[in-house]
């Protein structure tokens, strides 16, 4: 599938293919070291078992904006698989970056600045740009309130580091049990957010796309307009409508959320105007993309006709309607056909271009052509 969800099982399956693609590491020192590196080739498990092969720099980059009581327990929880760590202070009134700066002396932990605060978008951006300036091969967002389980990135960054997907993200929906610490409000609203941004990004096989827990390549990092990306909390969702454009592999890894006294910055009152507006520009944006500007297939041809059929008979009725209403007369049975068989053939053929859009998804990792 070119969107899918990725679990250990699937993971650790040997068949031919597989096995023939998989990332080997150096043997660990014991069961439980080797548990830990979740079979991800890093720089750090390499150095950690004493090898010198080459391997996959890991960075977490972790916005910072009212997260000063929980930072320092996330970067705490952070595991040795992650090479570089980058807290982007987002103009924080609680100075979050300084109170890292003066309580963790993990060397790894590097304190970024943002002038102004530019959102949670742009503050990982920000962190996005210096990662990859740096180096690195694959660079995670973490949010600081603590609800993103830290010592799940190992799997998390799998699918990358093993060539199957260009950008990874966790689901909260995989399961049932992983919803059981989920308030119902939050539940109901990204489930409807799941549907339209399956609509507007056309990886229709995402669920869950405001989790702010993802991976992705530097590879397609550095392929993507980082200055049109949204800076707001919209960020994720314009994220899978750049990474359509670009027809990067996205992958799904099952996650369990926690929730406690964290308070959200975001204001669903406040965010639904501008989020329905901003689902349509991408919308619009990709199909023209996709199916105009770049390729015209058969979906593009699905789209116009059934677009032009459905206008048509919509318009032909609603005139023929209308004159006969006023004279007093009954429609015809013809001109009722001529206006229902071009509406009933238009939305068949729009039903069409839709599947055709759900059977498009990308299914070949970018990165590994890069």
């Amino acid at each position: 599938m070119p969107t899918f969800l990725w679990t250990e099982e699937r993971a650790s399956r040997g068949d031919a293919t597989r096995s023939r693609e998989r990332v080997d590491l150096p043997v660990a020192s014991d069961e439980a070291e080797r548990r830990d590196f979740h079979s991800v080739k890093t720089a750090a498990a390499y150095q950690a078992a004493g090898g010198n092969s080459p391997a996959l720099k890991i960075a977490v980059v972790i916005p910072c904006y009212r997260v000063r009581a929980h930072i320092l327990s996330v970067l705490a929880t952070i595991g040795p698989e992650v090479d570089a760590i980058y807290v982007v202070d987002d103009a924080c009134p609680e100075e979050s970056g300084k109170y890292v700066e003066g309580r963790c002396d993990d060397p790894r932990v590097n304190v970024l600045y943002q002038p102004e605060n530019s959102g949670v978008g742009g503050a990982t951006l920000a962190g996005f740009v210096r990662a990859w300036s740096d180096g690195a091969d694959i660079v995670v967002k973490l949010d600081g309130d603590g609800q993103m389980d830290a010592s799940r990135i190992s799997v998390l960054v799998r699918p990358l580091a093993e060539g199957h997907a260009d950008y990874a993200k966790a689901n909260r929906f995989f399961a049932p049990e992983l919803l059981g610490e989920m308030p119902m409000l939050r539940l109901l609203g990204n489930s409807a957010l799941s549907f339209i941004t399956k609509i507007s990004s056309g990886y229709w096989r995402v669920m869950d796309p405001t989790n702010g827990f993802i991976a992705v390549h530097a590879k397609i990092l550095g392929l993507m307009p980082i200055d049109k990306i949204d800076r707001t909390y919209f960020f994720e969702s314009d994220m899978l409508f750049r990474l359509n454009t670009l027809r990067a592999v996205v992958a799904e890894v099952p996650m369990s959320a926690r929730y406690g006294n964290e308070v959200s910055n975001l204001r669903i009152s406040r965010a639904i105007l501008p989020f329905a507006a901003k689902h349509l520009r991408c919308l619009f944006k990709r199909v023209f993309y996709n199916y105009f500007l770049r390729d015209f297939n058969l979906g593009s041809v699905q789209l116009v006709a059934g677009t032009l059929l459905t206008l048509f008979g919509a318009i032909f009725g609603g005139i023929a309607w209308w004159q006969h209403s006023q004279a007093h007369q009954p429609t015809p049975t013809g001109t009722v056909m001529i206006a229902a068989l071009p509406i009933l053939i238009g939305i068949q053929l729009l039903l069409s271009a839709i599947n055709y859009d759900i059977l498009s998804e990308p299914r070949v990792p970018l990165h590994r052509q890069l």
